[in-house]
């Protein structure tokens, strides 16, 4: 299989995968949100395979706004945004080599520097006008390089002055620290265990939350929010996580806690940073052990 397209059908399957996992406050198979729905996101799954499978090509800028703009012709609301984010430069870094794919995660990452590194003034006007099509909430006004306006600015640099704010900001200036060093380990973790992979996902998430708090909840409704989050997802692991009956009955309390009509609790930049997680365990279980 060439392996432009196979890596878009791993970007794919990853986004299913996040959303079918009954994460907490998110949208899963057996929760809409009023505005969004579980099949919206399986349609911009399908719909972002297209610019991936060129990304070695086009490169992350390019790909991002493609990506966006075939999901919204698809859904009326933004459901990818982040995770398009996240999944160009992990993509354009699989397919960085001449040859065939990386021969492991490491190398991946390894590539991923040199793909961030290379990061254009060209990326970040593709970028600023991939997030205005989405229109996510919660953006609010910056001082520096406002998404309102076009950025003079390299998509590295607008990505350094946000990363106080966005944990998707954080990962592009730590070469995706927070996949790498805590969602991947925490699925390979859950995996070795005999988890199922959405067991694993939940798991994974957990962890990420815990130690990392929600920026879109933040943003929201301010840090103070978004760390009493982070403390609930804590303690859910305290009590076992999906691997015991405890934890999983304070999975379902924090679920309903997180649930209200304007889903302003939703943990989603988390489960964004969960989707980029899985692109690598997949990566490493389906490709790397073939």
């Amino acid at each position: 299989m060439d392996k432009g397209k196979r890596i878009a059908q791993l970007v794919q399957e990853a986004c299913i995968r996040e959303v079918c996992a009954p994460k907490p406050g998110n949208v899963n198979r057996n929760h809409d949100f009023s505005d969004t729905s579980f099949e919206d996101f399986l349609l911009s799954a399908v719909a972002i395979g297209p610019a991936f499978e060129n990304a070695g090509k086009a490169g992350v800028g390019r790909t991002i706004l493609q990506a966006v703009e075939d999901s919204r012709r698809r859904v009326p609301t933004n459901t990818n945004l982040g995770i398009i984010l996240l999944m160009a430069p992990l993509a354009s870094a699989c397919l960085a080599d001449t040859g065939g794919l990386p021969e492991n995660i490491e190398n991946v990452r390894e590539n991923l520097g040199g793909v961030l590194g290379a990061l254009t003034v060209e990326d970040a006007l593709l970028v600023y006008e991939a997030i205005r099509k989405a229109n996510p909430g919660g953006l609010g006004h910056s001082a520096e390089q406002d998404i309102a306006e076009s950025p003079s600015v390299t998509l590295l640099e607008t990505m350094s002055l946000a990363k106080d704010r966005d944990s998707i900001a954080l990962e592009y200036v730590t070469d995706f620290e927070i996949t790498f060093g805590t969602g991947l380990p925490a699925l390979r973790k859950a995996r070795s265990r005999g988890a199922t992979f959405s067991d694993a996902v939940v798991q994974a998430f957990l962890t990420i939350l815990s130690r990392v708090p929600d920026t879109l909840i933040a943003r929201k409704n301010g840090e103070a929010c978004s760390r009493q989050v982070s403390d609930y997802a804590k303690e859910v692991l305290l009590q076992g996580g999906v691997y015991a009956t405890r934890g999983r009955e304070k999975l379902k309390e924090m679920d309903c806690a997180l649930s209200d009509g304007a889903h302003k609790l939703n943990p989603g930049t988390t489960a964004d940073l969960t989707a980029a997680a899985i692109f690598l365990a997949l990566l490493d279980e389906k490709t790397f052990e073939d």
